[in-house]
């Protein structure tokens, strides 16, 4: 069977404050590095994805998908794919930051989706495997169930990218690859090599929960944010900390209230704690 090349880890200008490439100019640059797709991972926001879909400059053969890389309030982010005919309440939840990753699980595998983390060795307080909150080893692989982990990421080092297939061969998952790419000159950089079927969300969904295991891989980018300012990093990620945990404070009462209409919606059972 035929493979391409999608990148499955996409920021937008219209979807992430900290993106700086429109989502069309990603995909024209995607297609002309003859990339078959991309799924759009926007921060906490699936804005990127919707300027698309409602766009008349849709390019023919190029497949978008719709995703979200979600901050939750103690492990950092995770990437996230829902079936095509998911509630709308559900996409309303997954824009407000700061769940707990055992409300996001319950949530997205409730809904028939698929998760797992980005960049797990990457910076603490926003990768799964690094944070400050990791106190129990591989033991807690028989507590949380991942769909994928991603394996490569072109602004991540080689050794975190390393770590991160032995991570996910542990879990016994496959992996997802990306460019996390937030201008031009990062785009294509990581891909996973997917089937030239995949058409939506549902295919990619069927395909990972198969249990297919892609090739994943691509060439790093060099001149991330942490790569220009070294040690002074470590600073800049815990302000990003606490600037998303007191966002995740502050949005408790939308977050509670559009949780139990996500779980209405669903038809399954409501808790709040």
């Amino acid at each position: 069977m035929k493979h391409v090349k999608f990148d499955l880890h996409c920021h937008t200008a219209e979807g992430s404050l900290d993106g700086k490439i429109s989502i069309f100019d990603y995909a024209k640059i995607l297609k002309d590095k003859g990339y078959g797709g991309m799924l759009v991972t926007d921060h906490d926001s699936y804005d990127g994805y919707r300027a698309y879909r409602d766009s008349d400059k849709k390019l023919d053969d190029f497949v978008v998908l719709r995703g979200i890389e979600y901050d939750t309030m103690e492990f950092g982010h995770f990437i996230i794919v829902l079936p095509v005919n998911t509630p709308n309440e559900v996409y309303r939840l997954l824009e407000v930051k700061g769940l707990t990753l055992s409300k996001l699980i319950y949530i997205v595998h409730s809904a028939g989706g698929t998760i797992g983390p980005a960049h797990p060795y990457g910076s603490p307080f926003l990768s799964f495997a690094a944070t400050m909150y990791w106190k129990f080893g591989y033991q807690i692989f028989h507590m949380i169930h991942f769909d994928y982990v991603e394996g490569y990421n072109a602004c991540e080092s080689e050794d975190s990218n390393k770590r991160a297939r032995v991570f996910a061969k542990r879990c016994k998952v496959p992996c997802i690859g990306g460019s996390d790419a937030h201008n031009d000159r990062c785009v294509g950089l990581g891909y996973a090599k997917l089937p030239y079927i995949i058409k939506n969300e549902d295919d990619f969904i069927r395909y990972y929960k198969r249990g297919n295991h892609p090739k994943v891989g691509g060439e790093r980018y060099g001149m991330t944010t942490k790569d220009k300012i070294g040690k002074a990093n470590r600073i800049l990620v815990t302000s990003f900390y606490f600037y998303n945990k007191l966002g995740a404070v502050l949005n408790l009462p939308k977050r509670a209230k559009r949780f139990k209409e996500a779980c209405s919606a669903l038809g399954i059972k409501h808790y709040w704690r």
